[in-house]
Formats: structure tokens, C-alpha cells, sequence
């Protein structure tokens, strides 16, 4: 369940972007602490004239742009997570209830599975989301972001794993009494477990 372990294209952006904000975060504070520690250290000398300078100028200065750069950085790691046109798409549909999670199959409509979603491996997969009663919240941390599984209305998150294996997702929005036990999981198949699934071959 780990969001700093991804498995796949869209959870390495999401990664990479928590690991720059951490650094960009870290070097404010560490910036920021030595411009205090060093107006403190004038104060106590008796001189004058400079800190504005080194407080504004450069505290505020340094800081915004930092803040800038990750703005900017944040913007194109969403941009990335866009689905791309002319992608081989497998789509599949995610319901949520309390408590429990149904999906289906696009590519084989008599397939429904409960609490497990099957996915090909290497292959980007949309899942459409929604929910029967309240709010839920699909996330399966080393594959993707999160998305809102909302009454009455679909959202579409866009899904891909790098290999065949089993991957632990969660509801992660609190939607009542129970919902810290609303978890699920991906299996990823490779292309002759993915036929066999679609089939039925592998029951």
C-alpha cells in the first residue's frame, strides 16, 4: 500500500512528484531557519541595515521561488497523468457499496467479480467509478492516484501495472461505521492469464 513503492507509470509520477515536494518543503524550512538563526545572530552584534534585505529579500524571495518551481512541476506531473489518445484501452467498471467493491468487464460483459478487479498487466485500464449509496474512494496506491466514487455520477481513473502480481487497494473516504475494512485488490495478469480470465478458462 505503499505510495513511494509504484508499479506502474501513473503512481512513478505520483511518487516522484511527492519526493520533489519533500525536497523543495525541506529546503525552505532549512533555508528559512538559517535566514532567523542569522537575523538573531546581527540583532545580538548590534548591527543594523541588512536584515530586511536578508529576510525579504532573500527569505521571501528564495521561497516563492521554490514554490514556483513546484507549482510548475505539479502542473506537468498532471498533465502526464492525462489518459493519451490512441492508447489500447481496456476498460472495466468499478461500483462501490458499503462494503464491498463490484466491477465488470467491458471486453467479456458476463464477467463480474467482487472485491478483486482484474486488470492485464502492461496495458493501461480505465475504470470507470461509481457508487450505489455514499461517497467511497477507489485508490490503489502503487498503481494510480485516488478518485471519488460518487452516487449518480462516473468517474474515470486511469490504472496500468508494470507486471503480473496481486496489488491492495482501499476505499480511502470515510463513509461510515466499517469503511477501515472497505479494501479490495488488483490482479494483474499477464496476456495468457488475461484471455483466460476474460474466458473464464482459469476458473
Amino acid at each position: 500500500m505503499s505510495t513511494v513503492d509504484p508499479a506502474g507509470p501513473a503512481a512513478r509520477h505520483i511518487a516522484m512528484l511527492w519526493w520533489v515536494m519533500l525536497l523543495g518543503g525541506t529546503a525552505i524550512f532549512v533555508f528559512v531557519m538559517a535566514l532567523i538563526a542569522f537575523a538573531f545572530l546581527r540583532r545580538s552584534e548590534g548591527s543594523k541595515g541588512s536584515e530586511r534585505v536578508w529576510i525579504i529579500g532573500l527569505g521571501l524571495g528564495f521561497t516563492m521561488s521554490i514554490l514556483a518551481a513546484l507549482l510548475a512541476y505539479g502542473l506537468f506531473v498532471g498533465e502526464r497523468l492525462l489518459p493519451r489518445i490512441g492508447d489500447e484501452v481496456v476498460s472495466v467498471n468499478a461500483e462501490g457499496r458499503r462494503w464491498a467493491w463490484t466491477f465488470t468487464y467491458d471486453d467479456a460483459p458476463e464477467r463480474v467479480t467482487e472485491d478483486e478487479l482484474h486488470i492485464p498487466a502492461g496495458r493501461p485500464v480505465d475504470v470507470a467509478i461509481t457508487t450505489t449509496d455514499v461517497i467511497h474512494s477507489f485508490w490503489v496506491p502503487r498503481l494510480a492516484g485516488k478518485l471519488d466514487a460518487i452516487p449518480g455520477h462516473v468517474n474515470v481513473l486511469r490504472i496500468e501495472a508494470d507486471l503480473p502480481g496481486r496489488y491492495p487497494g482501499a476505499s480511502s473516504e470515510f463513509s461510515g461505521d466499517g469503511y477501515a475494512g472497505h479494501e479490495f485488490a488488483v490482479i494483474a495478469h499477464d496476456p495468457e492469464g488475461w484471455q483466460q480470465f476474460l474466458t473464464g478458462t482459469n476458473e
